[in-house]
């Protein structure tokens, strides 16, 4: 994958960044509760990607072995009517692997993919996921939300992740839980103009107790 790297820089404590697949391990390190992939979508893609009618843009939600992935996404977007061109079969290819990447991470068999087109304030109050971990990258649109609280309010300070760049979070269900108070949002959007295409990984252990 050819990506524009960004620096990231915030002082966020129990977040930490990665500049390459292999740097994601530190995710499993005691004191990080979330880690961002700092890299940008290719220019030319993420243009294709914007000027898209939302309409087109592929939604679903499954359980799945790795291996499934690429050609259910590619089901997904013949739904969706996406056209079909190499901007899609980045796309594609893109999600496959990020899962590819994911299910090793956490040495899981199975996955839960969602892909979600958000135009309204989904999500929008600050939380941890009830989920050992969760990759969520935003493809199109504002990315995910985060900061830091302890009191069960709002962040005084919020950051938002860079478009096209995923980020790693540990839910409620991780075994050891840091006690950075890190907690994330989807970004209100509504009454903008604003239309997110949004990848959402969980690790799933058994798919048959699995709603």
């Amino acid at each position: 994958m050819n990506f524009v790297r960004k620096p990231v820089k915030d002082n966020v404590t129990g977040v930490s960044f990665a500049d390459d697949p292999a740097a994601l391990r530190t995710f499993a390190q005691p004191n990080c509760a979330a880690l961002i992939w700092r890299r940008r979508t290719p220019p030319d893609m993420q243009s294709w990607l914007n000027q898209l009618d939302p309409k087109v843009l592929p939604s679903g939600r499954v359980i799945l072995p790795p291996s499934a992935v690429k050609t259910t996404v590619e089901q997904l977007c013949d739904i969706s009517g996406m056209p079909n061109g190499t901007e899609r079969a980045w796309l594609q290819d893109d999600i496959a692997s990020l899962a590819d990447i994911f299910c090793e991470l956490m040495n899981a068999n199975f996955l839960r993919l969602r892909l979600d087109v958000v135009t309204t304030n989904a999500c929008r109050k600050f939380h941890t996921d009830a989920v050992t971990a969760r990759l969520v990258c935003t493809y199109r649109g504002t990315g995910t939300q985060y900061g830091t609280s302890t009191d069960g309010k709002d962040p005084a300070l919020v950051f938002t992740v860079q478009t096209g760049a995923p980020i790693l979070l540990r839910g409620t269900l991780w075994p050891e839980r840091p006690s950075s108070g890190v907690v994330h949002r989807s970004p209100p959007i509504e009454g903008t103009s604003d239309s997110r295409l949004v990848l959402v990984l969980d690790p799933v252990e058994n798919p048959e107790t699995e709603a």
